[in-house]
């Protein structure tokens, strides 16, 4: 009975913890995990070269605990002249190559790169008798403005200079590249589509390369006299009714008046009033622009027409890397190139509603819940991270009694008006294809062939638009298990695979958010997320 006793008093434990570790990882990730995934995680913990660190990977989720250790966002300054500083360069230098060696062939062959940098300023026949169009005014009038973390170390970056500093892996295999990957010829990788193609990084990203940090491109200080208008705050569940569907429609499905058929002469929504004297004038790109809030870091604008007088406004943000948040001292959710967007709905010209991207997943707002300066909406963009946010402060998410958060603050305000690429899109001209599931197990639904669907506007004609099409992701592929830079505990990556681009982010959605059971909601609730 002694000895049975004791083996109970272990077993029990044990048992426990084995349960909580196969199943947490389950219960807290917001995507479903196909079989594909499931696969591609076999393949991954099999990696390890260690029999015990695959052992207690599969059985109790505490994969790579041999690699831990910290994280910092900032390495101190390395001195020149310190033989021991220099040493550790040349021992980082022999890990990066004994890494590809064991994960990359080096002589993958590659075709020629089907299309030069001119291939952007060639277009059919049909495209050179098309007129460029303006970005609507009412769309420029009512652009977000970004409050970046004050705390923040990986500002926006310029995806010319970012994809400078790549090399192109198809399934963790170097591509042996005849000319260097750039704006222009991103779109001929397409040709691997049905494996991972991503854009990895020429350095260690732990050795922290200046382009990583983007230092030049800190917004100028914003010197704005007027004040924001604060949001109403609640629990976000406020009862509204809407007079139309603005809020769920696309080209297929028009908006249907849904208000009292005897209010004829009530108008379907409330007019915005024109801009006062204190509002701050947007200059469009291709003029010199006001100095406050500018950044060198152009932003992406998308422009797409839904019909019945909707169009969505897309504004994306692009950093070199994205820092994960800490658990108990350990960092998680690293990774190389970060695409963060929101988007405003216009009905008519006439903004009706905002969605924030949050990590997988997002919030939308009705455009009376947010906070604005002036006519324009105010985000919070959550240090390393860059998720966004209607509110300063913490914002914790997936794990529970707030281990895991993201955090915000009234830092420097970034108006990407003042420069960005902008485009217009008709998802019409695009063939639909299978649906995509990708390593983070979001399913997408992929389009194949590239029929002019995005046109550059007319403020910047000359813009590089083939980019747009590239399938492949924008940063490194997950780190295997045998790299020294990756472990997972409890479902949770150090380093996870870099995003895809603003074309594979749903532009042709029906409701605000990618993901139809979103919630719009009409006040700003602090407790809530976008998962629950």
């Amino acid at each position: 009975m002694y000895w049975l006793r004791r083996f109970t008093i272990v077993m029990v434990p044990l048992a426990i913890i084995i349960f909580v570790a196969t199943y947490l990882p389950v219960i807290l990730d917001p995507s479903n995990k196909g079989p594909e995934s499931r696969a591609r995680d076999r393949l991954w913990v099999s990696s390890s070269p260690y029999f015990w660190d695959r052992q207690a990977c599969r059985w109790i989720s505490l994969c790579g605990l041999h690699h831990l250790r910290r994280d910092p966002a900032v390495l101190p300054p390395i001195l020149d002249d310190d033989p021991e500083d220099e040493l550790g360069r040349v021992e980082l230098r022999k890990r990066m190559d004994r890494t590809w060696e064991e994960d990359a062939e080096l002589n993958t062959p590659y075709s020629e790169l089907r299309k030069s940098k001119r291939s952007d300023l060639k277009r059919n026949p049909k495209e050179r008798r098309r007129t460029l169009r303006d970005v609507p005014q009412y769309v420029l009038d009512h652009a977000p403005l970004v409050h970046l973390y004050s705390g923040e170390q990986f500002w926006p970056s310029d995806i010319r200079e970012h994809i400078e500093h790549m090399v192109v892996t198809v399934d963790h295999k170097l591509l042996n590249l005849t000319e260097k990957v750039s704006l222009h010829n991103l779109q001929a990788l397409n040709e691997y589509d049905n494996q991972m193609v991503t854009l990895h990084s020429v350095e260690d990203v732990e050795s922290r390369p200046a382009w990583l940090h983007s230092h030049d491109n800190l917004p100028n200080p914003f010197d704005d006299p007027d004040a924001s208008t604060p949001p109403p705050v609640g629990n976000g569940k406020k009862p509204h009714s809407e007079p139309d569907t603005w809020f769920d429609v696309d080209k297929k499905h028009p908006v249907h008046r849904i208000s009292d058929p005897r209010n004829k002469g009530v108008p379907a929504y409330a007019p915005t009033p024109s801009p006062g004297k204190e509002q701050q004038r947007i200059v469009p790109r291709g003029h010199k622009p006001d100095p406050d809030g500018y950044s060198k870091a152009p932003a992406t604008l998308v422009l797409v027409d839904k019909g019945s007088g909707i169009i969505d406004a897309f504004w994306f943000f692009f950093y070199s890397y994205n820092l994960g948040q800490t658990v108990l001292g350990l960092r998680f959710g690293n990774h190389v190139g970060d695409w963060e967007h929101c988007m405003v709905r216009f009905q008519n010209g006439v903004p009706r509603g905002i969605f924030f991207s949050e990590h997988e997943g997002g919030q939308a707002y009705a455009w009376e819940a947010v906070e604005k300066r002036g006519d324009r909406p105010v985000i919070y963009s959550a240090v390393g991270s860059h998720a966004m946010y209607a509110l300063p402060g913490n914002h914790p998410y997936v794990l529970p009694f707030k281990m895991l958060k993201d955090v915000t603050d009234k830092g420097p305000l970034w108006d990407p008006a003042l420069n960005n690429y902008a485009y217009f899109y008709d998802y019409t001209l695009e063939d639909p294809k299978d649906t995509i599931e990708h390593e983070d197990g979001i399913a997408e639904q992929g389009l194949t062939h590239d029929t002019h669907s995005f046109t550059p506007a007319a403020s910047n004609p000359d813009a590089p638009v083939t980019w747009l099409h590239y399938q492949g992701r924008w940063g490194d592929e997950t780190y295997t298990l045998a790299d020294m830079r990756q472990w997972r505990l409890f479902g949770q990556y150090h380093y996870v695979t870099g995003p895809s681009g603003p074309k594979f982010k749903n532009l042709e959605r029906q409701t605000l958010c990618p993901d139809r059971k979103c919630r719009l909601l009409y006040e700003i609730d602090p407790k809530g997320t976008w998962y629950s």
